[in-house]
């Protein structure tokens, strides 16, 4: 009986990790390299480099300023606390595993960047802006 039970669980436990590692990263975009957020695929090299610092309810800055159509990477670093970025109009999230993405904004404006990390009592005011001009 023990031997049975031992067999079904690793059989369970086979099928979970199997369905677990289908991250496929060969799937094309069919809308020709534009993304729908309005950001580009930023294949060069980087000419611009913004970091993000963040402390216990605060961004280093009030606003960070990039330029449309120029390849910039966006670095996010947590000082102080539990925080991550979240930047809803470029479709741009980033966290203490993934602390930078390059993109090239196509679309002038203002766009808001939040705490994605529940922080505590001041995390609803933990707000900055990043101007694309």
């Amino acid at each position: 009986m023990k031997k049975v039970l031992v067999y079904m669980m690793s059989c369970v436990l086979l099928i979970a990790i199997t369905a677990c590692g289908g991250n496929d990263s060969s799937t094309k975009s069919s809308n020709n390299g534009v993304s729908d957020t309005g950001v580009a695929p930023a294949e060069e090299v980087p000419a611009q480099e913004v970091i993000i610092k963040a402390t216990n309810y605060s961004f280093d800055q009030q606003e960070y300023r990039i330029s449309k159509g120029v390849p910039v990477k966006i670095v996010f670093e947590n000082e102080e606390g539990n925080h991550g970025i979240m930047i809803p109009g470029l479709d741009l999230q980033l966290s203490t595993k993934k602390s930078s993405k390059v993109i090239t904004p196509d679309e002038t404006g203002e766009y808001e960047i939040i705490c994605s990390v529940f922080c505590g009592t001041g995390h609803s005011g933990m707000i900055s802006k990043l101007i694309v001009e």
